[in-house]
């Protein structure tokens, strides 16, 4: 019997198994610039919103309507929504991880600076270079990658520098926080590569993380926010949509589809981006804070590190 030709998506599938290992081609990349510009963005709706509503409670809203959107997909889909017990309970491991994430971020903005959120936050991409290397396949951490990371952060760094003072105790357990929200974020990266990458598809590795992250979102702000609703306003709604639909169910889907196809270490490079279209975004387009220097320093710096990051090894080179 002759066996049929195969289709066009396992054609693409096969194409992409093909790639190389250790370097992104220009769409993902591209894709990827797109997110950071979205997640950017996002830093804007989020203050906006904060004046009528509390952090988790804002952040569990998001993530329940995200939610609700996955299921309805997935439904139309005909795609199950847990296949396996042992799925399930990678799912809540997943999506408690992205709850308590977004808890500490939360909480940590009342002992620390944003700036020292924004840059402490970004320690996931080596958590995920270094978990990469001694967990998964085909990710190694090369000296080449290793610079291009450091040189990247310090383009965030110098974004941030004017703000961070002295050091101060009372900062201190803020900055803790916000290294543990890095910490999980690229934790749950190299977790969800490991162990769920060839079981689910993305839309399902989306939902179990927003889904499961509800009910920690929910008890979370019951217990430290006495208010979850100051007020309400047009702009507080448009911010609501954009967080929960092109935020939370848009753009996360398509950085698990990347997730699904790429090497994470390469894929949350690109992260550092983030911060510095959250700068010029955020900042200078939407709320109207004043630019500096810093920025065109900082986008320098980021670029370079990441050329680096995405060069290929050569055939001699050998990983660390």
């Amino acid at each position: 019997m002759t066996q049929a030709p195969p289709g066009r998506f396992e054609a693409r599938a096969n194409r992409a198994g093909d790639m190389q290992q250790n370097r992104l081609p220009w769409r993902p990349i591209a894709a990827l610039l797109f997110l950071a510009i979205i997640w950017g963005a996002n830093l804007a709706a989020v203050k906006i919103a904060a004046r009528d509503l509390s952090p988790m409670f804002m952040a569990a809203v998001r993530s329940l309507v995200a939610s609700a959107c996955l299921y309805a997909w997935m439904r139309v889909r005909n795609i199950r929504i847990f296949p396996s017990w042992t799925v399930a309970l990678h799912g809540a491991v997943i999506g408690a991880a992205f709850g308590f994430q977004f808890a500490l971020i939360f909480v940590g903005l009342n002992y620390t600076l944003a700036s020292h959120t924004y840059v402490l936050i970004q320690v996931a991409p080596f958590v995920v270079a270094v978990g990469a290397h001694f967990l998964l396949t085909d990710d190694h951490l090369g000296t080449r990658k290793v610079f291009g990371l450091a040189l990247a952060f310090s383009g965030v760094l110098s974004l941030f520098v004017r703000d961070w003072g002295h050091f101060s105790l009372e900062a201190l357990p803020g900055d803790v926080m916000a290294m543990g929200a890095g910490f999980l974020w690229g934790a749950s990266t190299v977790y969800i590569k490991k162990y769920l990458i060839d079981r689910i598809v993305p839309l399902q590795t989306l939902f179990y993380q927003t889904f499961f992250s509800v009910p920690v979102l929910f008890v979370l702000s019951a217990l430290m926010e006495p208010h979850w609703v100051l007020g309400w306003s047009g702009p507080t709604l448009v911010s609501m949509l954009y967080q929960s639909l092109i935020v939370a169910f848009l753009s996360y889907l398509a950085w698990f589809a990347l997730l699904h196809r790429y090497p994470a270490s390469l894929l949350h490079s690109f992260t550092f981006f983030t911060p510095v279209c959250g700068v010029f975004i955020s900042g200078a387009l939407i709320l109207g804070e004043g630019l500096s220097n810093n920025l065109i320093v900082a986008l320098t710096l980021v670029s370079l590190g990441l050329v680096l990051v995405n060069r290929p090894f050569s055939p001699a080179a050998k990983p660390v």
